[in-house]
């Protein structure tokens, strides 16, 4: 039996325009415990923001934990469940011989952070009344609305 703790995350990543204005927002649950996490970026995608929710999720935990990742993003799951990410990274982030892999720095973050947990992504259908998934929309969105966001550096 395992002693890491379950560690559920809802994340959701929103962008007005591709690219454009952006955020995430991440909601956090262990037990009776609860945290909420968003930030924005002025010229970001709707894809970095999802990585990005996932990776400040999985960086925010102290310790090695079963992680269960709530997310409406088929790239994200697909990238990570099919192994596509690995895929890129061991053909020097290239998707074939002739296109680079989009989002190389995150998804590097985030292989680093699924070998530290044992993460297992879900998807969630968007939108769909699902409270925590609506409520990272809800955060991710106004994150993209505040004044002077900082660029995403990528």
């Amino acid at each position: 039996m395992s002693d890491l703790k379950n560690v559920t995350i809802y994340t959701d990543g929103a962008c007005s325009g591709n690219p454009g204005p952006g955020g995430y927002g991440v909601v956090m649950l262990y037990k009776d415990h609860r945290k909420e996490m968003s930030a924005g970026f002025r010229d970001t995608t709707n894809n970095r923001m999802e990585i990005l929710a996932a990776i400040v999720g999985l960086e925010s935990l102290q310790e090695r934990c079963n992680v269960t990742i709530y997310t409406d993003s088929q790239y994200l799951i697909n990238a990570i469940e099919k192994g596509w990410a690995k895929k890129w990274r061991a053909n020097g982030w290239m998707r074939n011989k002739k296109e680079p892999a989009l989002n190389a720095d995150l998804w590097e973050r985030l292989l680093k952070l699924c070998e530290r947990h044992n993460v297992k992504f879900v998807w969630v259908r968007g939108h769909s009344g699902n409270p925590e998934n609506e409520r990272c929309d809800r955060l991710a969105v106004e994150a993209s609305k505040q004044p002077d966001l900082p660029p995403d550096i990528r």
